[in-house]
């Protein structure tokens, strides 16, 4: 069986570092997107097994781009992660609407970033 294909957008270089050390230790390939545009263009091309959405995004923030993912038939099922500092039960609620299915606080914890994204590999296949 292929690594899954994990999309991480995030505008944060230090951040997309860090994760791409965290997943490709656990064998997932990791496609990065600095911003939410190049983001969904790389969704539409990649057909990634899971997205990783960091929700604080310049020029379109990841609540609207998880919506535009959402509307587009090849990606509608594909499991996105909200990655963001905001975690008020709100800011969960919020995520959950746009059509986020998990939702991982940062700072990132190395040890529940990799036990997230499996849960929701697994639910997905």
């Amino acid at each position: 069986m292929s690594s899954p294909r994990i999309l991480y957008i995030e505008d944060n270089p230090a951040n997309r570092m860090l994760v791409q050390r965290v997943l490709l230790a656990e064998d997932i390939e990791v496609v990065e997107a600095e911003d939410a545009m190049i983001g969904i263009d790389l969704a539409m091309r990649e057909k990634p097994d899971l997205i990783l959405m960091d929700l604080q995004l310049p020029s379109m923030d990841g609540l609207t781009a998880t919506r535009h993912l959402r509307a587009i038939d090849s990606l509608k099922d594909v499991p996105i992660i909200a990655l963001t500092a905001n975690v008020m039960k709100e800011d969960i609620e919020k995520a959950r609407a746009a059509g986020c299915n998990g939702f991982i606080g940062k700072p990132i914890d190395i040890d529940v970033l990799p036990r997230e994204i499996k849960k929701h590999l697994r639910s997905r296949g």
